[in-house]
């Protein structure tokens, strides 16, 4: 390490953001290069309601070398392919947004395009009849693809659900084996820098001082360093995601687990239905403006398949970001940062990503304002774009049975995502653009699922035979279902793979 290296670096915060990142920070610097410390209070509750993940977890429990077995039972996890959508495009309406891809492209022509033409000439069943994981999660299935898997379980793509206070328990051992030093205390005072207004120190409530170069605020909502001491300023999305509001609950299992997430809209919000292997998780987001705290907490019982097994837990939040991430010597991670509800199981993405441009960014003591103007750049390209993708799930509704829904359905779009429908509606025209976390196939099922259909289709896929692609449909439509059928019940895999210990439910 050079002179100018950074030596302490102070966290502050736990729960799953500070962990991963303590877990992260430790595995990717040599033990002892850099003191890392942890600064956490039992007396501050963690949010915890981020249970469900997408895909790129995988990569990130990998990089660390976990074995996905162990974290799963120790997480209680289960598998997921995708999420269920219930009543969004309209009440009594339902879709899939598997992961992974819809069919194979042909000739470098998006499959959707061949699909689209087909259903003009013939009905179809929906397009989760040609994903992988879509048809497998229909069936209650799960397989977990090799490394040499071949077509078409290779396009089985999957993310998982689990106890989150588990994960960051689980993560915190690791950390803590890598060198990490827990502090517990509540932080009372930051001191700053005269001159530059970076952050020297954090006082606890007992008077101890901890000392640091650079700082990771994984605070929460209230981001104590980014915005408490910092005043960094906060972005507010509420004219687009109305929603402000939140009540988790955990409940009895009904059964064995689902490999898939279901979110179903309500009359002004949307309820969540998380299974795990020893619980429910439950949750209804909803708008403050158009459905009282006492009327939401009844509408989310009402709707529990199994007993509660703990009391609601009421959280208020406005969506937005700040407007900058990293500001002078301290880095925000996970809520501190901004706040995008759950629907589309981002949270915690979000905060691996914030880590992983953290670690190519990473600055020494000079702090070069290029690399913190890039970092910022980047975790703003992140969040809008994730986003414009929450945006589109209340943009596309056709409900007018209330007036939250009507709110959603007749709002002004941010102009990249209004240009982007645009682009569908004409000729189902998807493209890719920068870091975006979603690909066109989600985009795809959610613009389908809600009914939004192009007027036409790409003139390139008029070049191929229509009769030969339909052959082609067909026998893609044929091999999922196959081998989503030689799958073991995905209650069954997670049995005999990864079952965790019988303990209370936390």
């Amino acid at each position: 390490m050079s002179d100018h290296s950074i030596r302490t670096l102070v966290i502050v915060g736990g729960g799953t953001a500070g962990w991963m990142a303590a877990a992260a920070l430790s595995n990717w610097f040599p033990k002892g290069s850099m003191a890392i410390t942890l600064v956490e209070s039992d007396e501050i509750g963690t949010v915890g309601v981020g249970e469900a993940t997408i895909p790129p977890l995988v990569q990130f429990n990998e990089l660390l070398g976990l074995n996905e077995d162990d974290f799963l039972a120790a997480t209680k996890g289960t598998f997921k392919l995708g999420i269920e959508f219930v009543d969004w495009g309209a009440t009594g309406e339902r879709y899939f947004h598997p992961f992974g891809s819809h069919g194979a492209d042909i000739n470098g022509v998006p499959f959707h395009h061949f699909y689209l033409r087909e259903c003009k000439r013939r009905t179809l069943p929906d397009i989760r009849e040609w994903s992988m994981s879509a048809v497998a999660a229909g069936l209650g299935r799960f397989g977990r693809p090799g490394a040499g898997a071949r077509l078409p379980l290779s396009q089985l793509v999957y993310a998982f659900h689990f106890d989150a206070g588990l994960y960051a328990r689980f993560l915190r051992r690791f950390a803590e084996d890598k060198g990490v030093t827990r502090i517990e205390g509540k932080i009372v005072d930051v001191r700053q820098d005269s001159e530059s207004g970076f952050v020297q120190s954090v006082t606890l409530a007992d008077g101890r001082s901890i000392a640091g170069e650079l700082f990771i605020d994984c605070s929460g909502f209230r981001g104590l360093l980014i915005e408490g001491t910092l005043g960094t300023g906060y972005e507010d999305w509420s004219r687009w995601l109305p929603c402000d509001r939140a009540i988790a609950v955990p409940c009895a299992l009904p059964g064995p687990p689902d490999p898939f997430t279901r979110a179903t809209a309500r009359s002004a919000g949307w309820q969540w239905r998380i299974p795990l292997q020893h619980r429910m998780g439950n949750g209804l987001v909803y708008s403050s403006a158009h459905l009282e705290r006492e009327d939401a907490e009844s509408l989310l019982l009402d709707n529990l398949e199994g007993e509660p097994i703990a009391p609601p837990r009421h959280l208020s939040f406005t969506a937005g970001r700040r407007k900058l991430a990293w500001n002078a010597n301290v880095v925000s991670l996970g809520l501190s940062t901004g706040f995008i509800e759950p629907l589309e199981s981002t949270s915690i993405h979000l905060v691996q990503s914030g880590i992983s441009k953290l670690l190519a960014l990473f600055p020494d003591l000079r702090f070069n304002p290029a690399e913190r103007d890039e970092y910022n750049r980047q975790v703003q390209e992140v969040y809008d774009d994730v986003r414009d993708f929450i945006i589109l799930h209340y943009k596309a509704t056709r409900r007018q049975d209330s007036e939250f829904w009507n709110y959603c359905r007749t709002m002004d779009l941010p102009d990249k995502l209004a240009s982007k429908l645009e682009l569908w509606r004409s000729k189902g025209r998807i493209f890719r653009d920068g870091q975006e976390l979603f690909g066109p196939a989600s985009w795809v099922a959610i613009l389908l699922g809600q009914g939004i259909v192009p007027e036409e289709q790409d003139p390139a896929a008029s070049r191929i035979d229509p009769d030969m692609t339909a052959d082609m449909l067909d026998k893609m439509h044929l091999s999922y279902r196959v081998m989503a059928e030689q799958m073991p019940a995905h209650a069954d895999f997670v049995a005999k793979a990864c079952a965790g210990k019988a303990a209370p439910a936390s």
